[in-house]
């Protein structure tokens, strides 16, 4: 499907050579294919979408964003076409909040999603007139803020019309007097597939009087192999063009992105990323919400892997540097009270402490397993209390809590609490039933009833197989899946949590296969072994 890739050496030079000649913007600026602050220093983006306009009311999410360990967030607004208009008074409190949490905030209009081959979907030049309709919600706040012009402007039709469409809002927007760093979004819904972003990249940055542009590639389906994801960053990186992942996600109804490379390359290369999204998906891709119920202390396996995953949000974030400049708060909170722990079950265990103090305010709390002098991280909250779920049966786990302020300083760690599970149920106290529901070329659909054939019931469970086949859990619903090789590790929500006595759940997955598709022989409730019907 994919076109062959070109070589972009030559545009690098006409970018350089409009960057040069460009006036020093306001704030955030590009120089030399990098984003820079207004103080010089180097930001790479690390963060998430928020799905604002939708879900006006949880505006409280960015508090809980930032306490994951982002520093940008990129806020879906609307124009009014396709969805219910953002308003001037509602842009500035965004702005505000992002301020307030200490993020980087890239605002985008959704309403150009897809044009030319989704209904109702808007031009970039009624994109550009929206901003200029909240401009005063924008002006002076060049520093914290990128206009992120239209999400997805052009769909699979008619796309060579981005080229002119984007210069024409670029400089509609400059000559308004938007002094902010632009960012543009793709065409082919955001894959850039036949490359139409790619090679006229140049073109379009040398279009821009203020040479202030940075360029939003969207990884989904098309990018399901590391090396497409590295051909197509690297070109950027090497034509010295400004490139940030503006979307991306653990698996799509395109195709399965290559998440691991789009991390690792990405942070290889130091260019920016931010995952899809928050929380509140709907239309079949659920799975792609990173916290369930806009709650912060129900990680998904998506959110798992984006904030505490290798080359992960936590592990690579950097505050930007307008918020912790000299004078700013270096004073660390006070440690948190020692956890105490209750709840605790085969699987589960909930960890509560006193609050830390500090003289701007606690903003979150990280809570680690501590492992003799070794760490590593269990979960984020902004509240004094978290129950860790997934745990193994029958095991000892110690764990400590660090609070952190809206400066981003740690506190000291609290005191350790070890907490043993218990152990799980025996032989004949569970069932599963599995059988395949649906099978195209290279998937299927799978269903799963869980039994317990005990006499007590089962609050909270692990779910665990292998696959024989090759097969691979796209979604599931009814738990939270996650899969390493053959092995499938599955933890239940809170509404299948509860299995009591002669009762059952039922859970359905969709998963791609290959030219065979074996069914599971062996299931493990708990770590204990249940009998196959």
């Amino acid at each position: 499907m994919l076109l062959p890739l070109f070589v972009l050496g030559a545009p690098a030079q006409t970018a350089q050579a409009a960057q040069t000649a460009s006036a020093a913007p306001a704030g955030f600026r590009v120089e030399n294919g990098r984003l820079l602050e207004r103080s010089g220093n180097d930001f790479v983006m690390r963060g998430v979408n928020h799905a604002h306009t939708w879900y006006p009311n949880q505006i409280g999410a960015l508090a809980h964003i930032k306490a994951k360990g982002a520093n940008t967030v990129r806020v879906v607004l609307a124009s009014g076409d396709r969805w219910a208009r953002n308003d001037t008074a509602d842009v500035a409190n965004v702005v505000a909040q992002c301020k307030r949490n200490r993020l980087i905030c890239v605002l985008e209009v959704h309403d150009t999603t897809g044009y030319g081959e989704q209904s109702g979907a808007v031009t970039l030049a009624r994109a550009a007139d929206y901003w200029i309709g909240v401009q005063s919600a924008l002006t002076g706040q060049e520093d914290h803020v990128i206009v992120n012009i239209g999400n997805e402007p052009y769909g699979n039709n008619n796309y060579a019309g981005w080229t002119a469409d984007t210069k024409a809002a670029i400089q509609k927007l400059r000559a308004a007097g938007f002094r902010h760093t632009l960012m543009v979004d793709a065409p082919n819904w955001g894959q850039d597939w036949a490359f139409t972003m790619r090679d006229n990249a140049a073109s379009v940055f040398a279009a821009d009087p203020d040479a202030n542009t940075v360029f939003s590639i969207h990884m989904y389906g098309v990018f399901d192999t590391a090396a497409e994801v590295s051909d197509y960053l690297n070109r950027f990186v090497a034509a010295k063009l400004p490139l940030v992942i503006g979307e991306f996600g653990h698996d799509h109804s395109d195709g399965n992105p290559d998440e691991d490379a789009i991390l690792a390359t990405a942070q290889r290369l130091g260019l920016g990323y931010l995952g899809w999204s928050w929380s509140g998906n709907g239309g079949g891709v659920e799975y792609l919400d990173m916290v369930t119920g806009f709650d912060p202390n129900q990680l998904t396996a998506w959110g798992r892997r984006l904030f505490d995953g290798a080359n992960g949000i936590a592990a690579t974030s950097k505050e930007a540097a307008i918020y912790s400049a000299s004078g700013g708060d270096t004073t660390p909170p006070t440690a948190p009270g020692t956890p105490t722990a209750s709840g605790v079950t085969s699987t589960s265990a909930t960890l509560t402490w006193a609050a830390a103090t500090d003289a701007t305010g606690v903003t979150g709390y990280d809570v680690v397993r501590v492992n003799g002098t070794a760490e590593s991280a269990a979960t984020t909250t902004t509240g004094t209390s978290t129950t860790l779920t997934g745990l193994t049966p029958a095991t000892a786990y110690t764990f400590a809590v660090y609070a952190r302020d809206a400066a981003g300083n740690r506190s000291p760690r609290s005191g350790t609490v070890t907490v043993t599970t218990a152990t799980g149920g025996s032989t004949a106290a569970c069932a599963v039933g599995y059988r395949v529901t649906g099978e195209w070329s290279d998937g299927f659909q799978g269903e799963l009833v869980l039994r317990n054939t005990g006499a007590s019931a089962i609050n909270g469970w692990t779910l665990r197989w292998a696959f024989a086949g090759g097969q691979r859990v796209s979604h599931l619903w009814g738990g939270t899946a996650t899969q390493a090789g053959a092995d499938v590790t599955v933890t239940a929500a809170s509404y299948t949590a509860n299995i009591p006595a002669a009762g059952s759940v039922t859970l359905g997955f969709t998963a791609t296969r290959g030219s065979t598709n074996p069914a599971p022989t062996a299931f493990t409730l708990n770590g204990v072994a249940c009998t196959v019907s």
